[in-house]
């Protein structure tokens, strides 16, 4: 059980780093200069009431996968809002996540490369749907900008009879690859700028670093085939444009 006198050094420190983020983004007049902030609280929430029930259902195949459900409604939910909410946005959103996380994680378990547990189901499953949502939020965000800024580029094709799909495509295709940016550069700089959590948890958990290090590539290049799909589907349904979209908020 941890003691409240254990904890001092780590609330300091997170309202420390609350204040600063804060304060840097009110200094340069960012909108919405507090919504960080306000989301390390929401996730301290979430992450003390998560760590409270996982204790208690990470034995359990059908509460794991309860929870894996959960993610990825919630994950799917989050997605959809970046990109205006709508009925239609969040099916394609939870469609495109969903083929993405599944094709990914029916080879990591199929080949055997990771054991079929309760456990590291909850674990991989956890990291493939976050990262999944936050691909499809760039994704779309990317693709929205680029048929902006390029509207008249658009109707041109359009005039001269290309169809929506083709009118886009080539703004489609650099809206996946900005989205895949930054998976691209956490894979290629792993073990040299930064030790993923999965890793550094792996061997806490009592792992050698060696089979840290599998774990490691397997949920990493797990990221990027689920990305790699979430994001060609969700552009693919979206490319086809007919009118000028709105900007993103």
């Amino acid at each position: 059980m941890i003691e409240l006198g254990s904890l001092a050094p780590t609330l300091i420190a997170v309202g420390l780093l609350m204040a600063l983020t804060a304060a840097v983004l009110s200094g340069f007049r960012v909108p919405h200069a507090f919504s960080p902030a306000l989301a390390i609280l929401r996730g301290a929430a979430q992450l003390a009431a998560v760590s409270l029930i996982l204790g208690a259902v990470i034995a359990s195949a059908e509460w794991v996968a309860v929870a894996l459900g959960v993610m990825f409604t919630v994950a799917a939910i989050t997605a959809a809002r970046r990109l205006a909410w709508s009925w239609h946005h969040l099916a394609v959103v939870a469609g495109s996540m969903a083929a993405g996380i599944l094709a990914s994680l029916v080879i990591v378990f199929g080949t055997g490369a990771i054991e079929f547990t309760s456990r590291y189901a909850l674990a991989i499953g956890g990291i493939v749907v976050g990262n999944s949502m936050a691909i499809a939020g760039l994704a779309g965000r990317r693709f929205n900008e680029a048929v902006i800024d390029r509207w008249d580029q658009v109707e041109g094709w359009l005039a001269l009879g290309a169809s929506p799909r083709q009118a886009t495509r080539e703004m489609a295709r650099s809206a996946v690859y900005s989205a895949l940016i930054p998976s691209v550069d956490q894979t290629k700089t792993t073990g040299l700028v930064t030790l993923p959590g999965a890793f550094v948890g792996a061997i806490f958990g009592g792992l050698s670093p060696l089979e840290a290090g599998r774990f490691q590539i397997v949920v990493l290049a797990s990221i990027m085939a689920a990305g790699s799909v979430t994001a060609i589907l969700l552009i693919g349904l979206l490319a086809p444009v007919r009118v000028r979209p709105a900007p993103l908020a």
